[in-house]
């Protein structure tokens, strides 16, 4: 389970090919006149970078917890890569993360393939912020787990400098959505909606001159669009000549539950969805971890009733298997709200494939990270059921005759 949890967004390289594609994903091919004249650098924002979800990790630690820990601030992690300053030149990134719990606390290693020393720190304030699980006992063996984090330039958010003014100054606006928390504060468990604006700039002039939001459809939305037209009207702005183009904001939100999704773009609902697939198969991993705690801690007076055969155990031995069969409960929730996420995703792409067959590996990919969630949820639930099984149930019943 833990090996298909570590390649949990499985579906998102076949599923972003194209849709966010930038020019720095075509390697140091020089580009044309076109090309320069684009205005690129607006990729996608994920709100779970203003809003991560805070979470007790169960105690003590195990690979389980951790993996699923490091899993669950994958937004983050992927939010320090957009910034170009924290990637190299080359067009995809490898960020290698070991955490190592033991009596003194949690430690994060963070090694990678261009990555830049600020991107290093910036992943490494990310994890010692977000992944804090309890140290161990003194006499505990040290835990460990490992977790890789790929970013491409062409699959992923990023923000590459230097193509033109008008990507520039979307670069910078692009950079700076994470310092605007407060704009987002009404999505924080939903999706707001694609706003779209246009950018006026003039040479001469220390800020834009003119920055206008089209009219979204809901007050929330227009909230979000005046809250943003002041960030971005005070923002610094240079030009040679003059600039006008248009800024689309997209929003994803990882932390959203499925149904807030289901008025977004086809497209962008597929994102979204993949996004909330990994917090869902972040939460199955905590929650595996937690079930195996609480089995190794009822093996245990198991085992000591086994060599006392002492009958006071067995108060100690009905709650602690309760508290197994509780965890087990929970783990087997996790997974069913994982395959909630993969029924919901499949059922999408095989609508998006009927009207563009590009649609066809995305939906392959879909239904093998369904078939793969289905197989966990029956070994959890058959779990579920030997641990049920397990308790010990005290008889009243008279003493048998001599």
């Amino acid at each position: 389970m833990l090996k298909r949890l570590a390649v949990a967004t499985v579906i998102l390289t076949a599923g972003c090919a194209g849709q966010q594609k930038t020019d720095a994903a075509e390697g140091q091919k020089e580009m044309t006149k076109e090309e320069r004249l684009r205005i690129t650098n607006q990729p996608p924002f994920d709100l779970a970078t203003c809003f991560p979800h805070e979470q007790e990790l169960p105690s003590p630690a195990n690979e389980g917890v951790l993996v699923g820990a490091l899993l669950s601030v994958r937004p983050d992690v992927l939010e320090c890569l957009v910034d170009p300053a924290n990637r190299g030149p080359a067009a995809s990134t490898k960020v290698t993360v070991k955490s190592t719990v033991n009596a003194q606390g949690a430690t994060h290693t963070v090694t990678g393939d261009n990555l830049t020393p600020a991107g290093t720190a910036c992943i490494q304030k990310v994890l010692d912020t977000h992944v804090k699980p309890a140290a161990l006992a003194a006499d505990a063996k040290p835990v460990e787990a490992s977790y890789e984090y790929d970013h491409s330039n062409a699959n992923n958010p990023s923000v590459t400098m230097g193509i033109n003014e008008g990507s520039d100054f979307s670069g910078t606006v692009r950079l700076a959505q994470k310092n605007w928390c407060e704009c987002f504060a009404g999505f924080k468990t939903t999706t707001p909606p694609v706003l779209s604006s246009d950018i006026h700039i003039v040479k001469g002039q220390p800020n834009p001159t003119e920055v206008v939001f089209k009219p979204s459809g809901s007050t929330e939305g227009d909230q979000l669009a005046s809250c943003l037209q002041a960030k971005v009207a005070a923002m610094p702005a240079s030009t040679s000549g003059e600039l006008k183009f248009p800024y689309r904001f997209v929003f994803f939100n990882s932390q959203a539950p499925v149904e807030s999704s289901a008025s977004m773009p086809p497209e962008l609902r597929f994102f979204q969805l993949e996004l909330a697939r990994t917090q869902t198969a972040a939460a199955s991993a905590i929650a595996f971890g937690a079930r195996t705690n609480a089995a190794d801690t009822y093996d245990a007076v198991v085992q000591k009733y086994t060599k006392t055969k002492d009958y006071k155990l067995f108060d100690e031995l009905s709650s602690k298997c309760q508290a197994l069969v509780d965890s087990a409960t929970k783990w087997v929730d996790a997974l069913k709200a994982q395959e909630t996420v993969d029924q919901t995703t499949l059922k999408l792409v095989q609508e998006l494939k009927a009207q563009k067959e590009d649609w066809a590996p995305v939906e392959t990919a879909s239904q093998e990270a369904l078939a793969n969630t289905q197989k966990d949820l029956s070994a959890a639930q058959q779990r579920l059921a030997a641990d049920q099984g397990a308790c010990p149930k005290k008889s009243y019943g008279p003493a048998k005759k001599k």
